[in-house]
């Protein structure tokens, strides 16, 4: 269940990049690149940081394969896209969520600290689309007042949480990324956003 619902992240993940590169004009090798990245890179800086290896997609060279088929699909079909913004809205809080149960399982393997397995969590939940607006030149996601790192931290949590106290482990992925998409999509939904910091320096 956790690697169809993997390829589906990456594959909306991918999709949602072509169109971020799409809006900066890019070539279809950018639009392909940047969906890659955006795909895969939060897994990627995850295991490069953690020390595990090989890297998805280079024990899996086919994952490469369905972001840049995903991406050069949404670049044909472009038109279409647009008119599919709440169901990308939906794949991309469920890549969050899956993405971010999946780091978080990743280093529970390792048997690192709970504060890393938690940052294991959202790096892999959050740095693809970090690198996407970075290499967009947007600011990211992440950095913005939205909620987006918070849903991936509570989703985190969740998982550990219930795999700490002894519950299933089908029964804490699906319980937490149940909770995390719903979390997600009703601060979509309702607009919720985190405090501000707001400074302007009147000294002169």
């Amino acid at each position: 269940m956790l690697l169809a619902l993997y390829l589906i992240a990456i594959t909306a993940e991918a999709m949602t990049a072509a169109l971020a590169a799409g809006r900066r004009d890019m070539d279809w090798v950018g639009v392909c690149i940047i969906a890659c990245v955006t795909a895969l890179g939060g897994g990627s800086v995850r295991d490069v940081l953690l020390g595990h290896y090989p890297l998805t997609w280079v024990l899996h060279p086919e994952y490469l394969w369905i972001t840049a088929a995903a991406a050069l699909l949404t670049a044909i079909a472009a038109p279409v896209m647009r008119r599919l913004h709440r169901l990308f809205l939906f794949l991309d809080a469920l890549g969050l969520v899956v993405f971010t149960v999946i780091g978080c399982q990743v280093a529970l393997q390792m048997q690192l600290p709970i504060t890393v397995v938690l940052v294991s969590g959202m790096i892999t939940g959050c740095a693809g689309g970090v690198l996407r607006d970075v290499l967009c030149n947007d600011i990211p996601l992440l950095l913005r007042k939205e909620l987006y790192a918070s849903v991936s931290v509570v989703t985190g949590g969740l998982f550990i949480g219930s795999q700490y106290l002894g519950a299933n482990l089908n029964a804490s992925m699906i319980g937490a990324m149940l909770f995390g998409l719903v979390f997600r999509l009703l601060a979509l939904r309702f607009n919720w956003q985190m405090p501000k910091f707001v400074y302007r320096d009147e000294w002169r």
